[in-house]
């Protein structure tokens, strides 16, 4: 806040206490909307050239709960409740994109402590929507500005503020300020705010596109394959049986829409244009009218990128995220196509030392394991003995030096020998930890494309014969393994195998 000028602020909605989800969900809508409304008419005053006069403010809203007992309902969810007595708090943002999120944790708050009295308290929170958040999805008004212009919005409008956007809760770092309540959930409006508009200028895409399950590769080989199937699955007609397939659009880059036979053309997609240039991350979407579809991103090479986009998604509280990519092979037993089933990672990716300590172990997830493995089965075709020779599970050590055959007196290979590690690559380790570190299910199934260790390198006909023979299979055993995630339900995803002592109440 400017000191010195007089406050335009939005008009203030009282806390009010609601026993119903629903009505509680409205009330956030209703607090959320008219805040936006307020700095976007008033920002559209300001790029008119009107002196609006006043530092302009208006907050999130926020959902509250207090319980005076340890008391609740059993449940065999890892979330939903809260730890003990106390008041705890969290501020909301976007109600239309997180609807069945909200009004499902409301449910499940009510459900649980209902019994003893707990209610939920939604009202108008201190904390300022930053003007930057306020812009619809296809408003670009500062982009009239003059730069004198420009430098008189710090003035009158409230700006991102880095201090309301730490990782401090989904870190475990947080402490509460004496008299402050304790999170509700793992990010602040603000901070999923932050997220939503990186993940627009990273992959393209509005973030109303991204599906609960997500793909994640460093090859753009596998996105042409994903581009292909969307466009096929397009072409043909829903089955009358619910299936797998149930995709009703696919969305590209530009958020270009195709929408499958039969479904109908929506106004918004004809927003979407064709990116002059591809976004850094590309991302695709394979739509399911539930949500329950699959993104898919190109995060290309490097455990910088693999933290960036996961940092973002994470805010969507996606229900799995796997990788598929290419690794060396680090075996002598191995071949050039086989798969490693990642079960543990060495993290030499050094991208998440300050947010996740290496003495923290990543461990493998057993239902994930048990899908991908099960993938693999059905995709090939092979059982048994079969089975193990094309598909290896062991540890997989990822590194931030792409070219660490060159560093001297092999100490890397001395590391990867005692770690027992059989393939490495760059992503992987990020893309695990990161999930841990943010409660999303991982997983990762990596392809063997050389054996540098062993004198295999890459080379131009080796490769183009590699990728022929393995990427179309590999993004079907990855597509099916998500397939039976979904199958397998949200309860069982969602497990206590990722929550810590005291966690948050939001899934």
């Amino acid at each position: 806040m400017v000191t010195g000028r007089p406050m335009l602020s939005s008009p203030f909605i009282a806390p009010m206490q609601f026993e119903d989800p629903q009505a509680a969900y409205a009330q956030v809508v209703a607090i959320y909307d008219a805040n936006i409304a307020h700095l976007r008419d008033t920002m559209r005053r300001f790029v008119a050239g009107e002196d609006v006069g006043e530092h302009v403010r208006a907050c999130y809203p926020f959902v509250r709960v207090h319980t005076d007992t340890v008391a609740r309902a059993d449940s065999t969810l890892a979330f939903g409740f809260v730890a003990g007595p106390g008041t705890y708090e969290t501020t909301l943002t976007r109600p239309d994109l997180f609807a069945r999120y909200y009004q499902q944790q409301f449910h499940l708050l009510l459900k649980n402590h209902g019994k003893h009295r707990l209610k939920l308290e939604v009202g108008t929170s201190s904390q300022p929507i930053p003007i930057h958040f306020s812009f619809a999805e296809h408003e670009h008004l500062e982009g009239s500005l003059t730069a004198e212009r420009r430098l008189l919005m710090r003035d009158v409008f409230d700006l991102p503020d880095l201090a309301a956007m730490d990782d401090g809760i989904a870190n475990g770092t947080h402490e509460p300020r004496a008299g402050e309540a304790q999170p509700l959930s793992l990010f602040t409006a603000p901070r999923v705010d932050y997220s939503l508009q990186r993940l627009r200028h990273y992959t393209g895409t509005s973030c109303e596109h991204f599906q609960k399950f997500v793909l994640f590769t460093n090859y753009q080989f596998y996105i042409d394959e994903f581009v292909k199937l969307g466009h096929e699955l397009m072409a043909s007609p829903l089955s009358a049986a619910s299936g797998s397939d149930d995709y009703i659009a696919f969305v590209e880059p530009g958020n270009l829409v195709t929408r499958r036979v039969g479904q109908a053309v929506q106004a918004a997609d004809a927003l979407g244009a064709a990116p002059p240039r591809l976004p850094q991350m590309p991302g695709y979407h394979l739509i399911r009218a539930d949500g329950t579809g699959i993104s898919m991103v190109n995060i290309g090479v490097g455990p910088a990128n693999a933290k960036t986009i996961t940092d973002h998604i994470a805010v969507l509280r996606p229900h799995a995220w796997l990788m598929l990519g290419h690794c060396a092979g680090l075996r002598t037993t191995q071949e050039l196509g086989d798969y490693v089933l990642a079960h543990g990672y060495v993290r030499e990716d050094h991208v998440l030392d300050e947010d996740l300590p290496l003495w923290v172990p990543i461990p493998p997830l057993a239902e994930v394991q048990v899908a991908i493995e099960a993938a693999v089965a059905e995709v090939t075709q092979l059982t048994g003995h079969d089975l193990k020779r094309v598909m290896r599970t062991g540890t997989v050590a990822s590194t931030d030096n792409r070219n660490w055959e060159l560093l001297p007196q092999r100490t890397p290979e001395r590391r990867f020998s005692q770690s027992r590690a059989i393939a490495l690559d760059m992503e992987s380790a990020t893309i695990a930890a990161n999930g841990f570190r943010f409660r999303v299910p991982y997983g990762t199934l990596l392809c063997v494309s050389d054996k540098p260790m062993h004198g295999e390198i890459k080379l131009p006909g080796m490769a183009n014969q590699f990728y022929r023979d393995r990427v179309d299979q590999h993004l079907r055993i990855g597509m099916r393994a998500l397939d039976l995630l979904r199958a397998l339900g949200v309860d069982k995803l969602h497990s206590r195998k990722l929550r810590s002592f005291t966690e948050v109440a939001f899934q």
